[in-house]
Formats: structure tokens, C-alpha cells, sequence
């Protein structure tokens, strides 16, 4: 091979490079939000795993605004472990092993809301319409040493804990949450019985309507990422996959009711 001939694959190379890469990187970048959750509850995984192990609690939380200075990092998570319990009980240490380092968040991605508790038609309608319901101001006044939007989780010895969802965004932090796009957030609900997590775009009012209107609760226990407004016949086919899977829930359709249903035995009392 001529000089020349190395010098215009060189030159093809860099050429297609330059118009590969930015494609890669603007892909990326769309899909920060997605990836963030996804390695968010990788992390609550690994916490749970490790309080099980070290037999202790463990606290996952994100940092106040007196303490945004202070951290180089503060949009990070920060996993913290309460190490002794019996002479200092409540007092949780800061975690530094390898599997904490890192960046969970990625980019411009940081969370703007946590949610303790099973998410509940009831409580979307409510904070679609206010700010105020009862289980935020329960929330805010067992962590008033927290940010009220994002109480810790609290992870026990036995890697339980409460339901949490947690609400990523890439918009500024000066952005009301209420007046976000549905497509600028996204929810990483976690059931914590079972550890089991999914992601989630924020409901439609025509979905909260349908949910409400069927007495169906708010949780799909599946990826819920698409822009289409989700039917009547989507979530039964989504109840029918988990049947299938052997993940029984209790969606099911109230308009109809089969007759076992309706055969059940009188007690001495008629009851």
C-alpha cells in the first residue's frame, strides 16, 4: 500500500467518525433519563442485597439544599447505614465501598420527587389537582429533617421496605414538577415486599379515569414507556401476561362477575 492509499482510508475513517459519533452521543443523551432509572434501581438492588448481608438498615436518600455545597456530586443518591443500632440507633453513617462510587444519574438527570407508599388512583387525582394531600403532609412531618419532595427509604435488615416512587427529570430544577410534560419525567416505582421495580411515564387523565372507573389499581408491575394512551384492552392484556407468568394481581374487570363468584356459602348467621 502507497502512502496515499493509507492516507484516504485515514481520511474515510476520520470522515465516518465524524458522522457516526454524534449520532451515538445524541442517542445517548435521549436516553440518559432511562438508563438513570434503569441504574437507580440496580443500586436499591444492591442495597437491599447488602442489608441482608450486613444484617443492618440502610437509607437511601438524595441531598437537602444546605448540603448541595458541601457534596461534589449532589444529585447522586446517598447510601447510608445505621452501624450500630444499639448504642446509636437512628444514626445513619455514610457508605464508601466500591459499589457506591460511581454516577447512577447521568447528565443533566436528577430527582425531583420521592414517593413513599403504594401508589393509588386516589393519591395521582389528588396531586393532579393539588399539592396537599394527607399522605405528603404525613410524609413531611416523619422526616421534617428532609427535603418533604424527597423523604429517605428507609431499607431494613431483611431488605424490605416501603413502596417508593422516585421521579427523574432532565428539566431545570427551578421547573414546578406540576408543570412538566409527561415526556420530561419518568417514574421508577419499586414494591417493596418483593424488591421487584419498574419504569413509568406519569399517567394520562384519560388512564387515571379508566382506572378509576374499573377500580383498578395504579400499578402495571411492567415498563410502561410508550406515548399511546393506554386502553381498556391493554391493561386486561397485561393483567392476562402476568396471569400467564404467574404474577397474579387483582386487575380484573369489574363489570363482569362469574357466577362462582356469586356461590358462596351462608354462615350459621346468614352472613
Amino acid at each position: 500500500m502507497t502512502l496515499i492509499e493509507i492516507i484516504l482510508v485515514m481520511g474515510m475513517l476520520v470522515l465516518i467518525a465524524g458522522i457516526a459519533v454524534p449520532r451515538l452521543m445524541s442517542q445517548l443523551q435521549g436516553r440518559q433519563l432511562e438508563l438513570s432509572s434503569r441504574q437507580m434501581a440496580a443500586v436499591i438492588s444492591l442495597v437491599r442485597a447488602n442489608a441482608q448481608f450486613d444484617g443492618k438498615r440502610y437509607r437511601i436518600r438524595f441531598a437537602n439544599e444546605d448540603e448541595r455545597d458541601e457534596i461534589s456530586d449532589p444529585d447522586q443518591p446517598i447510601i447510608e447505614r445505621e452501624d450500630d443500632p444499639m448504642e446509636e440507633p437512628g444514626r445513619f453513617n455514610p457508605v464508601l465501598a466500591s459499589w457506591v462510587r460511581g454516577e447512577t444519574l447521568m447528565g443533566r438527570v436528577w430527582c425531583a420527587e420521592v414517593r413513599l407508599g403504594k401508589p393509588s388512583i386516589e393519591e395521582l387525582r389528588t396531586m393532579r389537582e393539588s399539592r396537599g394531600s394527607e399522605i405528603e403532609k404525613e410524609q413531611i412531618r416523619a422526616f421534617e429533617d428532609f427535603d418533604p419532595d424527597r423523604p429517605p427509604l428507609v431499607i431494613e435488615p431483611d431488605g424490605s421496605c416501603e413502596w417508593a416512587t422516585f421521579v427523574f427529570t432532565e428539566a431545570p430544577r427551578d421547573y414546578d414538577l406540576q408543570q412538566l410534560e409527561e415526556e420530561v419525567r419518568l417514574e421508577l416505582i419499586l414494591d417493596g415486599f418483593t424488591g421487584q421495580s419498574w419504569l413509568q411515564r406519569p399517567f394520562y387523565d384519560e388512564e387515571i379515569d379508566l382506572f378509576e372507573e374499573k377500580h383498578w389499581p395504579a400499578v402495571l408491575r411492567q415498563d410502561l414507556l410508550t406515548s399511546a394512551v393506554l386502553t381498556e384492552d391493554d391493561v386486561l392484556e397485561i393483567h392476562e401476561r402476568r396471569m400467564l407468568q404467574g404474577q397474579e394481581d387483582s386487575v380484573r374487570r369489574t363489570d363482569e362477575v362469574d357466577e362462582e363468584d356469586l356461590d358462596v356459602p351462608l354462615s350459621a348467621d346468614g352472613v
